[in-house]
């Protein structure tokens, strides 16, 4: 069975890297400020992005909350864009984090994973806040077990008051997010024809001192890596995610990527070009560590 694991290392073979863009659209950061019709100025420059890095990086992180936050028309964009990106090859993951108790999760599960009559799900996976325990977590797996579709956990995240809570020891002497990464191998079944299964975590880049502890724990799960670039995570930093054959993570960055001219005050006129330089320089410094 292909499970979405493989679907993300077959995708990373065939691209030759891991990187994984977030898509955080800001208005302010946007050619022309978006000009009169922020919302259709969202979707036009998210698929221009697309278009641009469509056979470049393996997957797209589209965030929802820069799309939520015009509200009804604003959802539906987030939905158009993760179509466009999915039918453009790349692996779409909706980071929407996600966690509720079991029929409020089923709800989620069917918005994301499940198809809807003709129409297959928008997203190859979601992040899921798994803190809320196991039957917050078993309706993604029994509704991605049905169109082979996967979830991120959030397991020790990029931010840095992360460790107020899962740096926290509890009974044996484990940490919260190590108990949490003990449980997401738990869910992880079945494991696909890579030895990767559905069931992935969210590791921010920011810890490498977490990372290589945490990849032990997590032998079959994908790792997806925020905080590389803007967040100041390096390449070296990311090494330990990665297995014998340099594959099992995708390593996202946001701003670095989409709005490398970001600190400079202005939209340059060669943006185009500033996003292809930037992902072109990603690579390279992926590759030097990666091999």
């Amino acid at each position: 069975m292909r499970t979405f694991g493989d679907r993300v290392v077959e995708r990373c073979r065939k691209v030759g890297n891991p990187i994984c863009l977030g898509l955080d659209p800001r208005i302010e950061l946007m050619p022309e400020g978006g000009g009169d019709d922020p919302v259709s100025a969202i979707r036009s420059f998210c698929e221009r992005v697309i278009d641009l890095v469509a056979d470049k990086v393996a997957a797209i992180k589209p965030q929802a909350a820069f799309f939520e936050a015009w509200r009804a028309r604003g959802f539906e964009v987030f939905e158009q864009v993760c179509r466009y990106a999915s039918e453009r090859g790349l692996v779409v993951v909706a980071d929407v984090k996600r966690g509720d108790i079991g029929s409020t999760a089923a709800a989620y599960a069917h918005a994301y994973l499940a198809a809807h009559g003709d129409d297959e799900p928008f997203a190859h996976a979601v992040t899921v806040n798994a803190y809320l325990g196991s039957d917050g977590v078993r309706p993604f797996t029994d509704v991605g077990a049905l169109t082979a579709r996967g979830i991120f956990v959030l397991v020790k995240t990029s931010n840095p008051s992360s460790g107020e809570i899962q740096d926290r020891k509890i009974d044996g002497g484990l940490t919260v997010c190590e108990q949490m990464a003990l449980l997401v191998s738990e869910w992880n079944e079945p494991r696909g024809e890579t030895g990767y299964g559905p069931v992935g975590a969210v590791v921010g880049a920011t810890y490498p001192q977490h990372l290589a502890t945490l990849r032990g724990h997590l032998p079959g799960s994908i790792l997806l890596l925020p905080g590389y670039g803007a967040q100041g995570a390096s390449a070296e930093d990311v090494v330990p995610a990665f297995d014998d054959q340099g594959q099992g993570a995708l390593v996202s960055a946001s701003r670095s990527l989409t709005f490398p001219w970001a600190k400079e005050g202005a939209v340059p006129a060669n943006w185009e070009n500033r996003i292809l330089s930037a992902v072109a320089e990603m690579h390279d410094d992926l590759a030097r560590v990666l091999r």
